[in-house]
């Protein structure tokens, strides 16, 4: 990558920006920062820096939720059996887990049934009705999925259960006509923030009852699930999202539940500062490891012991973590497989995205291989196998195009689909494949928003090396947790010199460290998958010019800032 494929974000007033940061006594790459995050007024940053629970919003403002949560509470004073229908992965077992974990306290008679991956596919289905209507339950609350279940909402009515949705994700054009739907993106929903995760609207539907029971405190126990669910499903890290995530995180450092810290102990992974990074890469993989490969209730299992089962909790997080090297050496394989078709047999020119299926290929893993193309070709990915004549899949898409869009365009010859705009899941015929992929790529060329052809590295701002002080890397700590809509602060700093010799570690990352102006405040870098850039930067006295956001490490058992270094331009 040359420099001229970073983009350095512009503004319109720096007047602004200046004010902002004589407000906060900040340095103005820190304001321009906050400004490009639409923070740029005083009361805003304070809500930013400092998220609070005070500022979550009322549950009773989603359409529905009363009369979801007057229905549970019916449920359990008359005794009721109560079934939760959850998703395998990340999302749907923490949202599973804590509506089970509130009601299991109030004294409920209730219980969960989670789909298996392999052999009931994903969502609602009629099958699984069956399954909780034999159990003599009278309510189903199903959680992270239902809102384009229709006909199985309709069927489960028939049969005499009262269907409660609580999900988040994209409506289709008919509404499930289901008891209550909770769903902030339905039509005719008011709520004021519309991106919640499924565990989110969980947590919702758990305040208004712990409300209308007088007891507003009980549900804050489980916001650990709600940011392990939010920081995993990848929705926005901004508004009520930023509060719940930044809190929970907050909430598992202090006091991580017996399921939590069995997976930190496997992780290798210090309790006392997580990041939500650190559980997008290190714990979420586990749990969603073990609904691709065995039975999600494994994890929903481990997420819901008591205090007093460690034990236990380390034998369920060893479970996760065989699930989790099995998976990951399916990953590769496939991985491997995909890049040789697209290699050899794809045209990446005429294609705006790549649609591939194979019968052989594992449908708990594609997802995740999905977006690994979408990393290494900078375009959307459909990953498909196929079964008698059907072929299931997912989409993964970059951070600038709608793929939920994309697939809506193509409905009428899919056999369904749901998810949201980074991701998404699909089942279509064989036969139909071939026009799938030509309107596919047509929606693509015709959508503004994307070129793949001019994929920039987005830069924030400019920085001198002098600017990162104490100060500086504290307010910057306040910046997170990061994530969508809230990205890690990406810098560059020209003219910097090597202050150490480059070294190549592991596959192909290198470490080095940099000064600027020939001073005595020298940082170190890494750059992951940059290895072919150590020849140059051996010549010590030729200045480079780099692309970094800034991370920590720990030597010598102190914490030190380290640069994540993105790019790297030498100069002549």
């Amino acid at each position: 990558m040359y420099i001229n494929r970073w983009k350095i974000t512009e503004i319109n007033d720096d007047l602004d920006v200046r004010s902002l940061a004589d407000s906060l006594n900040i340095s103005e790459s820190l304001a321009k920062i906050l400004y490009l995050r639409g923070v740029d007024n005083l009361f805003r940053a304070r809500q930013f820096l400092r998220p609070s629970l005070n500022n979550l919003h009322d549950p009773f403002l989603m359409d529905g939720m009363d009369t979801a949560a007057r229905r549970v509470i019916m449920a359990i004073t008359g005794g009721e059996k109560i079934m939760i229908y959850g998703d395998y992965d990340v999302d749907g077992t923490c949202a599973t887990s804590i509506i089970y974990m509130f009601l299991r306290e109030l004294y409920a008679k209730v219980d969960y049934y989670i789909p298996h991956r392999l052999n009931d596919g994903y969502g609602i289905t009629k099958s699984g009705i069956d399954q909780i209507k034999a159990t003599g339950a009278t309510l189903m609350i199903a959680v992270d999925c239902g809102t384009t279940a229709y006909e199985e909402t309709a069927y489960a009515n028939s049969l005499g259960l009262d269907v409660i949705i609580a999900d988040h994700h994209q409506p289709g054009p008919k509404i499930p006509e289901a008891f209550a739907m909770l769903n902030p993106l339905k039509p005719g929903c008011n709520y004021p923030f519309k991106y919640l995760s499924g565990a989110g609207v969980s947590f919702k539907l758990v305040q208004a009852i712990a409300h209308l029971i007088g007891k507003d405190s009980m549900p804050m126990k489980y916001l650990d699930l709600v940011a392990l669910a939010g920081a995993a499903d990848i929705v926005p890290l901004e508004d009520e999202n930023r509060v719940l995530v930044k809190s929970g995180l907050e909430l598992i450092s202090q006091n991580p539940r017996p399921g939590l810290k069995a997976l930190l102990k496997t992780t290798r992974l210090d309790h006392g500062n997580l990041s939500s990074g650190q559980v997008v890469f290190s714990i979420a993989p586990r749990i969603n490891a073990v609904g691709r490969l065995s039975d999600a209730k494994i994890a929903v299992k481990l997420l819901c012991l008591p205090k007093d089962a460690d034990k236990e909790a380390e034998e369920l997080a060893a479970k996760l973590e065989s699930d989790n090297n099995a998976r990951k050496k399916i990953d590769e394989e496939t991985l491997t497989d995909a890049i040789r078709i697209i290699e050899n047999d794809f045209d990446l020119i005429a294609n705006n995205a790549i649609v591939l299926y194979e019968d052989c290929w594992h449908p708990g893993v594609i997802g995740i291989v999905a977006s690994r193309l979408v990393d290494k070709y900078s375009r959307p990915a459909v990953l498909l196998t196929v079964k008698d004549g059907i072929a299931k899949g997912s989409a993964r898409s970059t951070s600038n195009f709608n793929i939920y869009a994309a697939l809506q365009s193509c409905s009428d010859i899919l056999i369904h689909f749901g998810g949201h705009q980074a991701a998404a899941g699909l089942a279509i015929e064989t036969s139909n494949i071939p026009q799938f992929i030509k309107r596919l790529n047509k929606f693509i060329a015709e959508t503004d928003t994307f070129d793949f052809a001019n994929q920039y590295l987005e830069v924030d701002t400019k920085i001198k090396l002098s600017e990162i002080t104490p100060k500086f890397l504290k307010y910057l700590q306040l910046f997170a947790p990061f994530g969508p809509a809230n990205p890690r602060p990406v810098f560059m700093a020209e003219d910097v010199t090597l202050a150490s010799y480059p070294k190549v570690v592991g596959t192909n990352h290198i470490l080095f460290s940099v000064r600027q102006n020939c001073t005595d405040k020298v940082f170190d870098c890494i750059g992951f998958d940059l290895g072919e850039f150590e020849e140059a930067l051996r010549d010590r006295d030729k200045k480079i010019d780099i692309v970094f956001s800034i991370d920590h490490h720990t030597k010598d058992q102190k914490t030190y800032p380290q640069f994540r270094v993105r790019d790297i331009y030498i100069k002549d």
